[in-house]
């Protein structure tokens, strides 16, 4: 799949594209049916498709000092909508000048002059340009002098309600892991590269890869069952500790998982740690027995949940 830059010329062979254009952070139920659409319309007139993001996250534009958010990285993202089917991704750089953009010009400039799209899917509740002045209905009305054709589509709900990121942000944050992967039809997970630690792990029987968590929402600090997908696309099964290591000094945020059954140096590749089940909150031991005692528990729990 092509990775474009809204501050680079479009490619020819992409001009006359179906658009998908939102955030889709985490590319859950909702976001799918709006980039679906945007591909089925797409093939259904010969047409490329390409699927929008932004980065930075406008959240993070607008409000630095948040807590971290973030469900995907753009890789991640990049991969989503390659799977889903779509040609390229275009990623705006959200800057002072995408921030202060109205949407009309967003519309004539941007989505026509730059992009020279033939048609925007978005979601019903979609909002773009300065002070998020721009709305599906605007989009609509101000594309059609410009021969750009619009669908919006309506969101999608289950029993508890719209299928929302926040939703899935909040789920996560509660450490319940099977509802955040069935609004985003899969388990929530993190990818990063291998830290060096000070591997103490491996000197109680449990050593384990160190991932830094980066832009990633936090979920609820404790202990896992998880999955482990390697860069040559071996799937290990696991448990892993989010949180600060109470048990340690000095404490310090990492992600920790330990694969069963796995033998082999993982420093500097890329891993990616899926969340499929809490298993406890992280808790602080007064001894190493205590705490490897607990371990060998959690571990024979998370492969029962696993098998």
């Amino acid at each position: 799949m092509i990775r474009l830059d809204h501050r680079e010329p479009m490619p020819e062979a992409l001009r006359g594209a179906i658009l998908a254009l939102g955030n889709f952070d985490g590319f859950h139920q909702g976001h799918q049916a709006v980039v679906g659409e945007a591909i089925r319309w797409a093939r259904a007139e010969g047409r490329p498709a390409i699927v929008a993001t932004f980065d930075p996250h406008p959240v993070r534009f607008f409000q630095p000092d948040a807590e971290p958010f973030r469900l995907t990285t753009l890789d991640q993202r990049q991969e989503l909508f390659a799977a889903a089917g779509a040609d390229a991704m275009l990623v705006f750089h959200f800057d002072e000048a995408i921030a202060g953009m109205l949407a009309e010009r967003w519309v004539r400039d941007m989505i026509h002059g730059r992009l020279s799209v033939a048609g925007v899917t978005t979601g019903e509740d979609f909002v773009f340009g300065k002070d998020r002045s721009g709305t599906a209905a605007s989009l609509r009305s101000l594309g059609e002098p410009l021969g750009i054709a619009t669908h919006a589509v309506a969101g999608v709900s289950d029993a508890d309600g719209p299928i929302s990121s926040s939703r899935i942000r909040a789920a996560l944050q509660a450490g319940d892991c099977e509802t955040a992967a069935r609004l985003l039809t899969r388990p929530f997970a993190v990818r990063g590269g291998v830290q060096h630690g000070d591997k103490l792990g491996r000197t109680i029987g449990y050593p384990t890869a160190n991932l830094a968590l980066g832009t990633y929402l936090r979920p609820r600090y404790g202990i896992y069952a998880v999955t482990g997908k390697l860069a040559d696309g071996r799937i290990l099964q696991g448990a892993a500790n989010i949180g600060v290591r109470p048990t340690f000094d000095p404490p310090k945020e990492l992600l920790e998982p330990f694969f069963f059954d796995f033998s082999g140096d993982l420093y500097g590749q890329e891993v990616e740690v899926a969340f499929h089940h809490f298993l406890r909150p992280e808790a602080k031991f007064d001894s190493l027995d205590g705490l490897m005692e607990q371990m060998a528990r959690d571990c024979d729990e998370a492969r029962r949940l696993l098998a």
